[in-house]
Formats: C-alpha cells, sequence, structure tokens
C-alpha cells in the first residue's frame, strides 16, 4: 500500500472540501389540506397521497401518554 511521501496541508485539503455541501430537502404542499409535505410521500396531517387515504389523520391534541 503506498504512503503520501508528505503531508497535505490544511488549505489543500479544505479546497478539496469545498463541494460537500448539505442538499436542501423539497418539499411540496399537500393539495388537500395545504401542510407542507415531502415529494411522493403520505401527508402525515390527513392521511392523503393522490387522493387516496392511506393512513387514519392525527387527532389533534393526542399525546404519547394519552
Amino acid at each position: 500500500m503506498t504512503v503520501p511521501k508528505r503531508r497535505l496541508s490544511k488549505m489543500k485539503g479544505r479546497k478539496r472540501r469545498t463541494h460537500y455541501v448539505a442538499a436542501v430537502p423539497a418539499v411540496v404542499k399537500c393539495p388537500v389540506c395545504r401542510t407542507p409535505v415531502r415529494p411522493h410521500m403520505v401527508c402525515p396531517k390527513c392521511g392523503e397521497y393522490r387522493k387516496r387515504r392511506f393512513i387514519k389523520p392525527k387527532e389533534a391534541g393526542a399525546g404519547a401518554g394519552s
């Protein structure tokens, strides 16, 4: 296995990593309830995707301990 002859400087490594950027997730509005959701995902508020109900909508005020 080869080994680098000289250690790279901090600036050289940082220049190489300038393009490592986190992508902003895409967000669209649910056509039924207008809440922001990820594309191609079931809306957690109304439970619909492509005009079909897949999950029961979450009730307001229902907590984990209730």
